[in-house]
């Protein structure tokens, strides 16, 4: 029996927007293009998306000479160059989008709101969000690419805090490279082992789930501390 058999079924409980693979092959030659365009949604405004598996799943389709990714004639590593600019570029103005709602209209956006939305753009995950960027400072914006909803939150907070255009640009670019770059390279390497391509489908899947598990350390680490706080004389 397939050890991965049970990740294999997660998707089947997933809407289609949050599957990486069904997104690709759905967009048909403009793959890339949406990828890019989910990218950029995901870091300006909207945390709900599978950004870190989609990245992955790119470098994949490109390794195996997916037909949907391609420049006319060009070779495999030129097409991944270029894929990979697409990305960080995505990325990158993603984030200077988010990097002007925070200064603009971030208190409005964050205003307590019933149903999804409102538990999306919480003052919690706000708070949790300042928090992190007053621990790591500019760093922040590199190292909260690995986290979720972290991803597009601190960019909202390097602008409603004050940073300098100069400074936040320097490091989300920065961010942007290692993160794009980097999940899509990682993709196209391990996208060509057997094993992987076998199972894509249970691959996907696990980046998702590793990708949040930062997000429930967190949850379970705050309400430690809120208990340790009510139980304190």
């Amino acid at each position: 029996m397939n050890p991965l058999l049970p990740l294999t079924l997660v998707p089947l409980l997933l809407p289609d927007w949050l599957d990486p693979e069904y997104l690709l092959t759905s967009l048909g030659n403009w793959a890339l293009w949406g990828a890019a365009f989910i990218v950029f949604i995901e870091c300006a405004i909207f945390p709900v998306l599978p950004g870190d598996s989609l990245l992955f799943a790119v470098g994949m389709f490109i390794a195996n000479d997916a037909e949907i990714i391609h420049f006319g004639n060009l070779d495999k590593p030129a097409v991944l160059a270029i894929s990979i600019l697409v990305l960080v570029t995505a990325a990158v103005l993603g984030n200077v989008v988010g990097y002007w709602v925070g200064k603009t209209i971030s208190p409005w956006m964050f205003a307590p709101r019933p149903g999804v939305i409102g538990r999306i753009f919480s003052a919690r995950h706000l708070t949790q969000t300042h928090l992190f960027f007053e621990r790591y400072g500019s760093k922040a914006l590199v190292l909260g690419r690995f986290v979720p909803f972290v991803r597009t939150f601190v960019t909202m907070v390097a602008g409603a805090a004050g940073m300098s255009f100069r400074t936040f640009i320097t490091w989300t670019g920065i961010g942007a490279v290692i993160w794009a770059a980097g999940v899509t390279l990682l993709g196209f390497f391990l996208g060509r082992i057997e094993f992987i391509k076998a199972n894509i489908d249970a691959v996907l899947v696990a980046i998702v789930l590793v990708s949040v598990v930062p997000m429930v350390i967190e949850a379970w680490l705050h309400r430690r501390r809120a208990a340790a706080e009510v139980t304190e004389p």
